[in-house]
C-alpha cells in the first residue's frame, strides 16, 4: 500500500491585505497567522519550521493582492510599523 508523503515544498500564500493592511499567511489549508509587516511573514514561517531565507523573492511564497512591499493602511493606523 502506498503512503502519501507531505509535499517537499508547501504552498505558502500571503493573502490580499485586509482593510487595516494586515495580511493572512497560510501554508496549504493551515493558517499560520496574520502579518503586519514583511518581517512578520518571515517570523510566522520560522515558527512553523518553514525556513524561507528570502520571503520577498522565493518561489515558495505566493503574494496575492500585491507584493511584499504592499501593506496599505498600516502607516495610517495607530501602532502601525510605519508612520506618516
Amino acid at each position: 500500500m502506498a503512503t502519501a508523503h507531505p509535499p517537499e515544498h508547501p504552498h505558502i500564500v500571503v493573502h490580499s491585505p485586509a482593510l487595516d493592511g494586515s495580511r493572512r499567511v497560510t501554508s496549504g489549508a493551515e493558517t499560520l497567522g496574520v502579518a503586519s509587516h514583511i518581517d512578520d511573514v518571515a517570523e510566522l514561517l520560522r515558527l512553523a519550521d518553514l525556513y524561507v531565507t528570502d520571503v520577498e523573492s522565493s518561489d515558495l511564497v505566493e503574494w496575492q493582492g500585491g507584493g511584499p512591499e504592499d501593506w496599505p493602511g498600516l502607516h495610517e493606523q495607530p501602532g502601525g510599523r510605519e508612520r506618516a
